[in-house]
C-alpha cells in the first residue's frame, strides 16, 4: 500500500496499540496531523496548551500502566519546548515517543523559518541529544518504516527512555509503499536473569544478615516487581525502604517497611539503612538525594555494610558504592531467582525476631513524632495537616502524582501508599510543572481510577493552563494545591543554609513585602473547572471529597502555613548545598558536613 510520511507514522502507532497522540499541531508538522484525521477512531488527538504538557502527560500514562504515547509537535520553539519533559522522562527512565516537525530536506541550511542551522542544517536533534535514548531524523520517506519500529524497541527494551523522531516537512508528505507487517513494531520482551552463580552468593550474603535492608528504587516499580519484593522481604525478615522513584513499589503500612532514607528521608528508613549489615539494592542508582550526598554513617555505611546490588544496566551497579555482589538483570526476574535461591537454602521464612521488633518500634516513633503537626488546627494549615486531610479523603488505590517542591518531601515522608503506580512523584529531575499534566495522562490510562495531583502553587502555576486541556478533553482529575504564595521550599531551603535574612526570590511578593497572589480557585473556575478555597483544617477533608465526587476536573485550593516549620517537614539527613565563602559560620558547617563525603 502507498503510504505517506504523516501516515507510517500513524499507522505504526495505530499497529503498536498506542491509543493517544498528544501535542500542537504548526506549519512544521501539518503533513503528520494531516494523517490523523481519517485515523480519529483508532488514534484520538488530544490538543494540549504547551507542548511539554504533551510529553508530561504521554510520562504519567507510561508511569500509571506502562505503555508508552507519542506527543507531536512543529518545528523551532514547539519542538524547543519538550526539552523539559524529554529530561524528565529520560533521567526518570519512563518511555516517551517525541514526534518534531522539521525543514524540508531540499531546504537545508537555508535558514527557513525556525530551522536551527547555524553551526549546521536542520540541526534541533542536538538540542534533544542528551534527554533521549536516540534521536532519528527521516530523511527520505522509505525510512520510516525502520525508524518507527527501531524507536519502538529503543524505547521499550533495557533501561527505559524517551525517544525522537524528527519529520522533515517534506517526508511528511511524500509518498511510499509500505507492506503491513513492516509497521508493527518488533520489541523482545524478555527479563534478563542475573548471572547464577552471583544469584546464589547474594542469597547466601542476604541470609547471614542480621539487620538486611532492601532498597527498592523505580527499577523495581517499572519491571512491575512488587510480589517478588514483597515476597523476599517477609521470607529474610528484611525492612524495605524505597527511594523517591520507588515509592508505591512496597506497602508502606507493612510492618516491614521503613520508608525511606537519604535528605528527604524518615527516622525510620535513615537508622535502618546506616545500621544495616546487608543491603539489597534494586533498580537504583544511589543519587545524592538518597545517599545523603554520600556524607558517611548518615544514610548509609557501605563499607562496613555489604552491599548486593542488582540493576538492569551494568554501569550503574558498583558506581556510587563498592559491592560485595554485584548482579545485572531485570528486577522481577532478579528478585525471583534471588528467592528461589534463598527458599532452598532456608525453607522456612524469618520469624518475628528483635530486629523486625525493632522495625514496629521505629515505625510506631516516627508516627508520634508526626502526630502533633498532622493533628495541628493552626490557621494557616500546617502541611502535614494538609496531607493527613488528604490521605484520608482520597482512596488508597487512587492515584496521586506530585512534582518537586514541600509538598513532594512530606509525600514522601508521612504520605503512605500500599500499591505499586499509585505514587507517581518526578525524581532525579525534580521537575516543577509536571504535576497536573502528568495527572491527565494517569487518569486517561486508567479511566476508572480516581487520579489526583498533590502540589504546590509555584508548581500549579508553570502548567495551569493544562486546565483548559482537562476540560475540553473531560479528564477528571482533581488537583489540591497546597498554596503558600511562593517557591517556598526554596524559601526554606534559603533560611536554613544561608540564614533567616538570606531568602530572596522565592516569594511571590512586591518589593514592599505584599504578597501578591491568584485566587487559584478562581482562576480555576474561570477555566471550567470545579472549584474550591478553603483556609480551616477542617474543611480540607470534605472540599477533596466534593471535587471527587464531581465528576469533572476540579481544583482544590488550600492556604497553608508559609513559615517553617509548619510550611515542611524536617530534614533529617544532609544534602550537599554549597555555601559562599562571604558567609564564614554557614561555610563552616557546610565544610565540615562536606568533609564526610565519601566520593
Amino acid at each position: 500500500m502507498k503510504l505517506t510520511g504523516g501516515e507510517i507514522v500513524a499507522e505504526s502507532l495505530i499497529a503498536a496499540g498506542v491509543p493517544y497522540v498528544a501535542g500542537i499541531p504548526g506549519h512544521g508538522c501539518l503533513g503528520l496531523t494531516d494523517a490523523f484525521v481519517a485515523r480519529r477512531d483508532k488514534l484520538r488527538v488530544l490538543n494540549v496548551r504547551q507542548e511539554n504538557a504533551a510529553v508530561h502527560l504521554a510520562d504519567g500514562y507510561y508511569r500509571t500502566c506502562g505503555r508508552p504515547l507519542a506527543a507531536f509537535t512543529s518545528i523551532g520553539p514547539g519542538a524547543c519546548n519538550t526539552v523539559i519533559g524529554a529530561a524528565t522522562a529520560y533521567v526518570d527512565s519512563t518511555a516517551v515517543l517525541i514526534l518534531t516537525g522539521g525543514t524540508h530536506v531540499h531546504m537545508f541550511g537555508k535558514g527557513v523559518l525556525q530551522e536551527v542551522e547555524r553551526r549546521r542544517s536542520s540541526d534541533f536533534l542536538k538540542v534533544l541529544e542528551p534527554v533521549v535514548k536516540r534521536s532519528w531524523e527521516a530523511m527520505d520517506v522509505r525510512q520510516l518504516p525502520f525508524i518507527m519500529r527501531h524507536a519502538f524497541a529503543t524505547m521499550l527494551t533495557g533501561r527505559r527512555g524517551p525517544v525522537h523522531v524528527e519529520l522533515p516537512m517534506c517526508v511528511q508528505c511524500e509518498a511510499a509503499d509500505v507492506a503491513a507487517g513492516d509497521l508493527s513494531p518488533r520489541v523482545l520482551e524478555q527479563r534478563p536473569s542475573p548471572d547464577a552463580q552471583a544469584v546464589e552468593q547474594a542469597a547466601e550474603l542476604l541470609l547471614s544478615a542480621k539487620r538486611p535492608v532492601i532498597l527498592a528504587g523505580g527499577g523495581a516499580l517499572y519491571a512491575d516487581a512488587a510480589p517478588e519484593l514483597r515476597a523476599l522481604a517477609e521470607h529474610l525478615g528484611a525492612a524495605v525502604l524505597t527511594t523517591l522513584a520507588g515509592k508505591g513499589v512496597f506497602p508502606e503500612t507493612h510492618p516491614l517497611s521503613g520508608w525511606l532514607t537519604g535528605s528527604k528521608g524518615t527516622t525510620i528508613g535513615l537508622q535502618l539503612s546506616r545500621n544495616a549489615d546487608v543491603i539489597l539494592a534494586v533498580g537504583c542508582r544511589f543519587a545524592d538525594e538518597t545517599t545523603c550526598s554520600y556524607r558517611r554513617g548518615i544514610a548509609f555505611g557501605i563499607p562496613p555494610t555489604k552491599l548486593t546490588h542488582l540493576d538492569l544496566q551494568p554501569e550503574e551497579v558498583g558506581k556510587n558504592y563498592p559491592v560485595e555482589v554485584g548482579l545485572v538483570g531485570d528486577a522481577k526476574a532478579g528478585l525471583a531467582a534471588l528467592l528461589d535461591a534463598a527458599q532452598d537454602r532456608r525453607p522456612e521464612p524469618a520469624a518475628d525476631n528483635a530486629y523486625t521488633r525493632q522495625i514496629a518500634a521505629l515505625r510506631e516513633a516516627w508516627w508520634a513524632e508526626c502526630a502533633a503537626t498532622r493533628a495541628s488546627d493552626a490557621v494557616p494549615v500546617t502541611m502535614s495537616r494538609f496531607l493527613a486531610e488528604a490521605r484520608a479523603a482520597i482512596p488508597m488505590d487512587a492515584i496521586v502524582a506530585s512534582s518537586s517542591g514541600n509538598t513532594q518531601a512530606q509525600i514522601l515522608q508521612e504520605f503512605p501508599f500500599e500499591a505499586p503506580r499509585t505514587c507517581l512523584t518526578t525524581g532525579g529531575f525534580s521537575t516543577m510543572g509536571w504535576t497536573l499534566p502528568a495527572a491527565m495522562g494517569a487518569r486517561l490510562a486508567a479511566p476508572d481510577r480516581t487520579v489526583c495531583g498533590i502540589l504546590g502553587d509555584g508548581d500549579f502555576l508553570m502548567a495551569v493552563q493544562e486546565l483548559a486541556t482537562a476540560v475540553q478533553h473531560q479528564i477528571p482529575v482533581t488537583m489540591i494545591v497546597a498554596n503558600n504564595q511562593g517557591f517556598i521550599s526554596i524559601k526554606d531551603l534559603q533560611r536554613a543554609v544561608y540564614g533567616e535574612d538570606r531568602t530572596i526570590a522565592s516569594d511571590f511578593a512586591q518589593p514592599d513585602g505584599t504578597v501578591v497572589s491568584p485566587h487559584l480557585a478562581d482562576v480555576a473556575r474561570a477555566f471550567g473547572c470545579h472549584a474550591e478555597r478553603v483556609e480551616q483544617p477542617a474543611e480540607v477533608g470534605p472540599a477533596i471529597r466534593r471535587a471527587l465526587q464531581s465528576g469533572s476536573p476540579a481544583v482544590v485550593e488550600v492556604m497553608v502555613d508559609r513559615e517553617p516549620p509548619a510550611s515542611g517537614g524536617a530534614a533529617y539527613g544532609w544534602w550537599d548545598v554549597p555555601v559562599p565563602t562571604y558567609l564564614p559560620e554557614q561555610r563552616a558547617r557546610y565544610e565540615a558536613g562536606r568533609a564526610e563525603e565519601a566520593l
